[in-house]
């Protein structure tokens, strides 16, 4: 992926979305306030946006993967109708109580609070922790931020444009 003036990573549910509670239909999809905003505020900065969920519905054979790829795509438009895209999404189905055998896993390095996937988008737009950043709305979030190396802001309701401002001021003051 292309170099950028760095990589932000927003979790999915309670941040980019209401957090419903296993929600996987686009019409269970309500933006919180200020989401396309702050998405389109990063895509103008040149910042690349990635996503970042863990899944469990999945794994307790609530939905499946191809239901959160609707779920995502779903997503997708409605914030390209604020002129705003993420540019990869990141999720992780497993659980280590799933219902659904495939799915089971102790600890696996994907599922936050682990650092998985915050690590693989690092990789994949090539970009150095420090010029990274994560908001998250779970203390699990923060921990693989931390764990991966990167800056993590807590996200605690609200107008998520504003946070991603002050995030981008803070990180522009050093």
């Amino acid at each position: 992926m292309s170099p950028s003036a760095g990589l932000a990573i927003l979790d999915r549910d309670g941040v980019l979305n209401l957090d419903l509670g296993y929600a996987h239909r686009p019409d269970q999809l309500v933006l919180v306030d200020g989401a396309a905003k702050a998405v389109r505020r990063l895509n103008d900065a040149g910042w690349a946006v990635a996503a970042v969920t863990n899944q469990s519905g999945v794994a307790r054979g609530l939905f499946d993967e191809a239901q959160v790829g609707r779920f995502h795509a779903a997503m997708d438009a409605a914030l390209a109708a604020s002129g705003a895209r993420i540019d990869a999404w990141y999720y992780c189905p497993f659980h280590p109580d799933a219902v659904v055998p495939a799915y089971r896993h102790a600890d696996h390095p994907d599922r936050k609070p682990n650092p998985g996937m915050v690590l693989r988008a690092l990789a994949d737009f090539a970009m150095p922790p420090e010029r990274a950043f994560l908001i998250g709305d779970q203390a699990s979030d923060i921990e693989a931020a931390r764990r991966a190396g990167v800056r993590g802001y807590l996200f605690e309701g609200g107008d998520l444009d504003a946070l991603v401002a002050e995030a981008l001021a803070g990180l522009a003051a050093g």
